[in-house]
């Protein structure tokens, strides 16, 4: 009799999944090939989830292929984590025909690069803020193969990153003030470097972005250009690296926003397109899921249950008090 009931209840839970189900349908969503872009692909499937009732089918994704074929062909209907700038052009057409929407910020600070320093030499050496005032102590950024001068190290070979840091390091300077520019090699390499430092609290200087786990683990602190953003002259000069005379510039902030398909746009899924809207989390939220999961080896779908159990204020506000109370019991 008991597992006649169980059968029972089973059946009449699986029938009320099914209609909530067949009512949202099916929604397809970019899990995205890098950390935070699978992190938030998994935060959307479980609300969509748990509490919109829809299915949810993943696609991989990646910035160019997700964008293209979200303009060109209406899928995946969800990118979460979009860096459009990295292809203006194709959302520049997309948007302009209607194929896609700007929904929403999905990083509200934005996509930030920079030259970072350990926040514990900025609390003992409070002057320093700007570039130019970590080239006027590189006693404090010895070069672990030269301590007689400072080193800022550079991105991993062959990135954007290690163009700008390179033309930068030319522009304030940096072998003028005895500073060397470091190569890492690999993206390993920095990060070893960047977290060998913090360990034994030494002093570091170098390239880095966010949101990434390592400035989840570590407190940096960001230093300022100490001239605004010249988007001519970045374009002109700062990422070119044959040019022979780079101008200082401050690292421009990436706008990195939500997009979804026509379909979801044109009210078919009103709700949800309303949660996207309003689903956005600052870098530090991020980071720190991220170095959760670098240091647990965790996944995105154990990532996803670990920020909505740490940080149930940001998601509740993303959504009715119906919904949250779904996911909640869902957890």
């Amino acid at each position: 009799m008991r597992n006649l009931l169980a059968f029972a209840v089973m059946g009449v839970t699986a029938g009320l999944a099914s209609a909530a189900n067949a009512e949202c349908g099916t929604v397809t969503v970019a899990n995205m090939n890098w950390q935070s872009g699978e992190l938030l692909a998994h935060v959307d499937k479980f609300v969509l989830e748990h509490g919109f009732g829809c299915q949810v089918d993943f696609v991989p994704g990646d910035t160019v292929p997700t964008i293209t074929s979200m303009v060109e062909k209406g899928a995946p209907d969800i990118a979460g984590e979009a860096w459009v700038d990295l292809v203006p052009e194709i959302v520049k057409r997309g948007t302009a025909e209607g194929r896609i929407v700007q929904i929403g910020q999905a990083l509200s600070d934005g996509g930030i690069q920079g030259w970072y320093v350990p926040k514990y030499i900025v609390d003992a050496n409070p002057q320093i803020k700007t570039v130019d005032d970590a080239f006027a102590h590189p006693e404090l950024f010895p070069d672990p193969e030269d301590a007689s001068k400072g080193a800022v190290f550079n991105g991993p070979t062959g990135s954007g990153g290690s163009v700008v840091s390179a033309q930068l390091f030319r522009a304030y300077g940096g072998p003028s003030k005895s500073f060397n520019l470091v190569d890492p090699g690999t993206q390993a390499g920095l990060d070893g470097a960047m977290a060998k430092a913090n360990e034994r609290k030494e002093g570091w200087l170098g390239y880095y972005w966010s949101p990434t786990a390592l400035l989840g683990k570590y407190a940096m602190v960001r230093l300022e250009a100490g001239v605004p953003h010249d988007p001519t002259e970045w374009k002109r000069c700062n990422t070119v690296a044959d040019c022979p005379d780079p101008k200082r510039n401050e690292w421009p902030k990436d706008n990195v926003v939500t997009l979804i398909t026509k379909r979801l746009a044109d009210g078919s899924h009103p709700d949800v397109a309303a949660y996207l809207s309003k689903r956005s989390w600052d870098n530090q939220t991020v980071s720190s899921v991220m170095s959760w999961m670098t240091d647990t080896q965790a996944n995105g779908e154990e990532g996803a249950v670990h920020f909505f159990r740490e940080h149930p204020d940001l998601w509740k506000s993303w959504l009715p008090a119906e919904i949250a109370g779904k996911i909640e019991a869902a957890l």
